[in-house]
């Protein structure tokens, strides 16, 4: 049956966090969810599909002809909103039509398209958001999650996980920190209009404790992730493949190795306030995060990961405004990196050009010191289980044993010598073929395998 409702709106608290708010909705005054592409009026036939679960936000008061509702699904009212049958026609609605609500069951969690991300509830509130690889474009596991505090919505949570943690969830304007109080509004039936999948959000996990940033936490995710993405056709010369993205792209990528006193935030702020506010790259779409690189011995087995803050710089176009870019953070690095926690720098730009500060390196070097000494250590292990008997050292084969006599070399089998070695052997190949003889060389023997009679020996 349906379900009519009026829920109180609350509004969205502050907290220090990211968040990522979801775009999508099922608003009825959306046209982009109609059918036709307009809101139906008073002269129109509303239509949801008799089998298909919804939860539909209604704000204001609606005329219609005539609504026919599905077997499971709900209205949310605004205050004030609802619906009424005109008497006669509507003059500003036209003809009238039957206008069906859109299907939203494929909308998914885990497509980066359907997120914005901004550092702060204001920012959200004014459009200004952020750019982020795909990986971090869905909800981190530290994320505080928006739905807008006006809006139903449906989205499918299905992962091959069974949970997607989150720090927290706002649902029509009531947030939700508290796991027990978030799963049970998950089993209420508007949580199950709301969310639908395999994978269970759950809230309460711990804020980005790190000045320097966190782990997102969605590598695990990756292949889910970029399974929605389609990736457009670069041009550069080098395309670059940021971590935590799912397609190449034209631009700079930044990497900055940093020590206690980074702060990922301030950086943000200042690469704004210093770039990003002036005309010429109002073009720049930039993304800070952490990554974690892995260190290799010998530049092959990996035996460590070490974090790095990864900036990725892109300009919609081949990437030259990008790289520009990346030059002037290099050199404000250079400046004052030392400053803000920041021991080394390189950049790498999709036109072929690269640089790099002294301490980027750092990794590479520790890696190779590693190497040296665990090639001195084998070696210094080696030696001694040589002295010691329990592994031989290769010698060179001479007729001279340690106590300066000759050496018996045992069995020869002439099958395998040398001619000129076998034709000096005394009674090898004469008369005599039923013995074996012993020599200063060796003892050698004719192999009976290919002689009928007994073995003579003679000593």
């Amino acid at each position: 049956s349906m379900l009519l409702g009026v829920l109180l709106l609350f509004c969205l608290g502050a907290t220090n966090a990211l968040y990522k708010q979801w775009i999508p909705d099922t608003n009825y005054e959306n046209k982009t969810n109609w059918d036709k592409g307009y809101v139906p009026c008073g002269n129109d036939v509303v239509l949801f599909s008799a089998q298909r679960k919804v939860s539909v936000f209604v704000e204001t008061t609606h005329a219609v002809q005539e609504m026919r509702l599905p077997v499971d699904g709900e209205l949310i009212l605004n205050s004030g909103a609802g619906f009424y049958v005109l008497s006669g026609k509507d003059p500003a609605c036209g003809a009238g039509a039957t206008t069906e609500f859109q299907d939203s069951e494929s909308l998914q969690w885990f497509n980066p398209a359907l997120w914005q991300a901004a550092a702060s509830q204001n920012d959200l509130q004014v459009g200004n958001f952020l750019f982020a690889v795909h990986e971090e474009s869905v909800p981190c596991q530290q994320d505080d999650v928006v739905f807008k505090a006006l809006s139903s919505f449906r989205v499918d949570t299905s992962s091959s996980k069974p949970t997607i943690p989150v720090k927290s969830v706002s649902v029509l304007g009531k947030t939700f920190d508290s796991r027990a109080e978030f799963s049970q509004y998950l089993s209420s039936r508007s949580g199950q209009m709301q969310f639908h999948g395999s994978s269970a959000v759950t809230v309460g996990n711990p804020g980005c404790g790190d000045s320097s940033g966190c782990d997102c936490g969605n590598s695990v995710n990756h292949q889910l992730i970029c399974s929605t993405v389609k990736c457009a056709t670069v041009s550069c010369k080098k395309p670059l493949s940021p971590v935590g993205h799912c397609c190449e792209v034209c631009g700079a990528i930044v990497t900055i190795d940093y020590s206690a006193g980074f702060n990922v935030q301030t950086y943000r702020e200042r690469i704004h306030h210093l770039f990003l506010i002036l005309p010429k790259y109002k073009s720049i779409q930039l993304g800070i995060s952490k990554v974690f690189k892995s260190q290799r011995l010998l530049g092959v087995i990996p035996f460590n990961t070490i974090p790095e803050i990864q900036v990725v710089i892109v300009d919609g176009e081949e990437g030259k405004v990008s790289e520009a870019l990346a030059q002037d953070l290099m050199t404000d690095i250079g400046s004052h990196g030392s400053e803000m926690g920041i021991t080394g720098s390189e950049f790498q730009a999709s036109s072929g050009n690269s640089s790099d500060l002294s301490g980027s390196n750092a990794g590479m070097v520790a890696g190779v010191v590693i190497a040296v000494l665990l090639m001195i250590a084998l070696i210094a292990v080696g030696a001694v289980l040589i002295q010691k008997g329990v592994v031989r050292g290769f010698k060179r084969n001479t007729d001279v044993g340690d106590l300066g006599g000759t050496i018996d070399h045992g069995f020869d089998n002439p099958m395998f010598d040398q001619p000129n070695t076998l034709s000096n052997i005394p009674g090898l190949y004469g008369t005599d073929r039923q013995s074996i003889s012993m020599t200063q060389t060796g003892v050698h023997f004719v192999n009976p395998v290919y002689d009928e009679n007994e073995i003579d020996f003679k000593v």
